[in-house]
């Protein structure tokens, strides 16, 4: 089992930056690659972006491409996603997760994917 616990969401304005933040705690050493996706009222959860765990391989949704960028640290078991230029349409809760399937058996931008997640955390973007 892995848990994660995210955190950094909060009420922000429309062009403002936001860097979120997700730990890993339990049997780490099964995860191959984490993950983003966010998901808005009324809306189906959608892909961010997801970095593989021991490579520097990450994907971008195009929807945010050139305004996120996914990072982690394996010493302390974490990633974060640093959210810029942050737009109205970005309002939604951030739900990070945590891959098991090694690469080549996945893309890393499907929920299906990731095994773990974590509860999630709200960033609310306001004009």
């Amino acid at each position: 089992q892995v848990q994660l616990v995210e955190s950094g969401g909060g009420s922000v304005q429309a062009g403002d930056s936001l860097t979120l933040a997700c730990a890993a705690s339990g049997r780490t050493d099964n995860m191959y690659a984490m993950g983003w996706f966010r998901q808005a009222p009324g809306k189906k959860r959608d892909f961010v972006a997801s970095i593989r765990w021991n490579s520097s391989n990450t994907e971008y949704a195009d929807s945010v491409k050139g305004r996120v960028t996914m990072s982690k640290d394996k010493f302390k078991n974490a990633v974060y996603v640093q959210l810029n230029t942050l737009e109205l349409e970005d309002s939604a809760i951030y739900y990070c997760a945590a891959s098991t399937r090694p690469p080549g058996s996945a893309w890393y931008r499907l929920d299906h994917e990731f095994a773990y997640w974590g509860q999630g955390t709200q960033v609310t973007v306001s004009s």
